[in-house]
């Protein structure tokens, strides 16, 4: 069952209809481009933040206009998830970057740091955007296109104290009672995402100490072309051969620096992010688990006749359908997530693959090369010697 139709939001427009329907098969009908870029820092006796510029490009007859240009910081990105977790409950939401990492906590606001959210703030919203359900959530659109003041007048709105405090007791309450009953296949997708989690968790960190490695290297190594010029200082009859060494050394070590580009950049950012999906995967089957709590805990009460039967079975027939709803809303969504999933970190080991052949093809031919000249050079003053 297509899990659109459990999204409270429907679009409006026909060409929406159409994106919304066929947007995994035709990507022409894209009609929604985001861009986060311009990170702009702002500083106030209060606080120090970080603001991004996003443009969003749309056909959608339900936008006033073509383009839209606004500014956000991180909590307003914290809000929007916030705001498409309530609203899609057992809906894959994509990640957003930690507030903090660890070696950032220091320099959190240094070039680096700001690049690296700035790239995983644009995922983030991409990620949305080309979703077949949240990319109509009217929060979202909000998003987009409100400014500054609208946005704040709007996050104003949400439920008051009180009724969050009441919605999080009775999520408590729920997960205190845990799920009798959790359907086999539901089962399945909890077994699934622990082992996932392991997987991804241990890949997370291998990476990031294989770039640990291969940056002290290339620290190191930078230091022997140096070394080598100034050896052939004293060595009169190596000049040129030591010269040779030092120019081999600083290919291999701009070769070197290229391949740590490409994992920082290509493959490292692919692993954590699913290190991310993992820890929201869990909170999705916290969701699923409680709304089914919720109607068994009614169901109980009907049972051993504890409140007034007269209203239990209509409450339990609504319930039953907010059950069936999120079932199905993350069924669809699994297997839309698993296919990305798969896709992602494949294109990723993909790319580093063939990033490493092209990295040691080319340290072997310019070593192959110095090889050669060498011998060459030999030959030559080989022959000069013979009478």
């Amino acid at each position: 069952m297509d899990m659109n139709s459990f999204s409270p939001m429907m679009p409006t427009s026909p060409l929406s209809m159409i994106n919304q329907i066929k947007f995994e098969d035709e990507s022409d009908l894209k009609d929604l481009f985001i861009t986060v870029d311009e990170p702009e820092s702002h500083v106030t006796t209060i606080e120090t933040f970080i603001t991004y510029r996003i443009i969003t490009k749309t056909s959608r007859g339900e936008f006033d206009s073509s383009e839209f240009e606004v500014r956000r910081r991180y909590q307003d990105f914290l809000w929007l998830k916030g705001k498409l977790e309530e609203a899609h409950p057992t809906l894959i939401i994509p990640p957003l970057p930690e507030k903090f990492i660890v070696k950032g906590m220091v320099e959190r606001f240094n070039d680096d740091f700001i690049e690296t959210r700035r790239k995983a703030l644009h995922k983030f919203l991409n990620r949305i955007a080309d979703h077949p359900t949240l990319t109509f959530n009217e929060d979202f659109k909000i998003f987009l296109t409100a400014q500054a003041w609208e946005l704040s007048s709007h996050k104003k709105q949400g439920p008051g104290l009180l009724s969050r405090m009441g919605q999080t007791v009775r999520a408590v309450a729920s997960s205190m009672r845990g799920v009798k009953n959790r359907p086999e296949e539901f089962m399945e997708m909890n077994n699934f995402i622990e082992l996932f989690s392991q997987k991804i968790n241990l890949i997370d960190k291998i990476s990031q100490r294989i770039y640990k490695e291969e940056r002290e290297y290339f620290d190191e190594m930078k230091e022997y072309g140096p070394i080598h010029i100034l050896w052939s200082a004293s060595e009169e009859d190596l000049v040129d051969t030591l010269k040779d060494v030092a120019s081999c050394i600083d290919r291999c070590c701009k070769a070197t620096e290229k391949r740590m580009s490409g994992l920082s950049e290509a493959l490292l950012p692919v692993v954590h992010e699913y290190v991310l999906y993992s820890e929201m995967l869990m909170g999705v089957m916290k969701r699923r688990d409680q709304i089914q709590a919720e109607l068994d805990s009614k169901v109980e009460a009907l049972t051993y006749k504890k409140a007034d039967t007269d209203l239990l079975p209509e409450e339990i027939g609504k319930l039953e359908d907010k059950v069936e709803c999120a079932n199905n809303a993350l069924k669809a969504d699994w297997e839309r997530w698993k296919q990305n999933m798969q896709n992602d970190i494949k294109l990723a080991f993909t790319d580093m693959a063939e990033e490493n052949i092209h990295y040691y093809e080319q340290c072997l031919a310019t070593w192959e090369s110095f090889l050669t000249s060498q011998t060459n050079l030999h030959l030559e003053e080989a022959s000069e010697d013979k009478p």
